[in-house]
């Protein structure tokens, strides 16, 4: 997946779905410079769940807006897989608190980080450190 969007100061940019890392993220590329990426996983035991755990863009490419297209293609791309989203990361956490009921009237489903969920990113994070 890979969509093209323009960022705030019409600059084009690339959102991409990256799995082949150890993390997998959508990942937002200014003119083929990566500038920033929401790290999720997918729990292993629960199928057609995300889990959405960080969200950043490097301080170069800051006020452009793209943390918002960052996480708009992933709602987006997550309704269009049929997946729930589970938003650890403040900024997917606040966007849904904030524009929750959009989302869901878009087909969209979340629902709030469990116990469990907490513990498989800090697996998840601690496991790719050590690959």
């Amino acid at each position: 997946m890979t969509e093209q969007r323009t960022d705030k100061t019409g600059a084009p940019v690339s959102i991409t779905l990256d799995q082949a890392r150890a993390i997998s993220a959508y990942t937002v590329s200014v003119d083929e410079a990566l500038a920033g990426r929401a790290d999720f996983v997918d729990p292993p035991q629960t199928a057609g769940e995300r889990v959405f755990f960080h969200t950043e863009v490097d301080e170069e490419f800051g006020g452009r807006g793209l943390a918002g297209l960052l996480i708009r293609e992933a709602l987006a791309d997550s309704i269009s897989r049929n997946l729930t989203v589970v938003p650890v990361c403040p900024l997917f956490a606040s966007h849904l608190k904030k524009h929750g009921d959009e989302y869901k009237a878009e087909g969209g489903q979340f629902r709030r980080p469990r116990p469990a969920d907490l513990a498989l990113v800090k697996e998840t994070v601690q496991n790719a450190g050590d690959a």
